[in-house]
């Protein structure tokens, strides 16, 4: 049996992906980025919620996502509102025209059919876990952010009254616990 390439199905896998987000993106009058933009902005927390944060999560020009931004706006997909402490800085949040749009446009047949297939299969084991160490890995070897839920996260606390961001000291929801996070560090294994 020939070794199989985990770069080349990786890299096919990416490309499936991207291909059906297209045809559903055409089929709305937006692109592939303008997803990629909504589903970030409903998936981070507040730490996260900044243009910054969404171009160093999507990998992209600051000029790019801008121009990204301002036609979500423009559409009444997103509003921009500036921080109560410090005006420089713009939060981004999904108005409720951006989250029909996205549950309209994402590939979410795709996954479904491929997870029932998965799940048939006897020897897959917990694929989730194998695609998570997968994504860490990769996001390790190019040093970038891992953009981890907060309740993966080294800094996250458990404490009496709820949960506690480590870094910032700052007390979290539920709802928090559950969104990424662009400070996300990795819980290193003590071995």
């Amino acid at each position: 049996m020939e070794t199989i390439d985990v770069f080349d199905l990786i890299e096919r896998m990416s490309a499936l992906i991207r291909s059906e987000e297209r045809k559903k993106c055409a089929a709305l009058g937006l692109q592939a980025v303008h997803l990629q933009a909504l589903n970030y902005i409903l998936r981070c927390n507040r730490y996260s919620d900044t243009p910054a944060a969404l171009t160093n999560y999507l990998g992209m020009t600051r000029g790019t996502v801008s121009q990204t931004l301002s036609l979500l706006e423009k559409k009444g997909y997103i509003k921009k509102t500036a921080d109560t402490h410090d005006r420089r800085i713009v939060h981004l949040a999904l108005l409720p025209e951006g989250q029909t749009i996205l549950e309209k446009a994402r590939p979410a047949e795709l996954f479904i059919k491929a997870g029932t297939l998965l799940q048939k299969k006897a020897n897959i084991g917990d694929y989730e876990n194998i695609f998570a160490n997968a994504l860490t890995a990769l996001q390790k070897a190019n040093r970038s952010q891992s953009f981890g839920q907060c309740k993966t996260c080294h800094y996250f606390t458990t404490t009496d009254d709820g949960f506690l961001c480590g870094l910032t000291k700052q007390a979290l929801s539920q709802t928090d616990s559950e969104k990424i996070c662009q400070e996300h560090t990795v819980v290193l294994s003590r071995y």
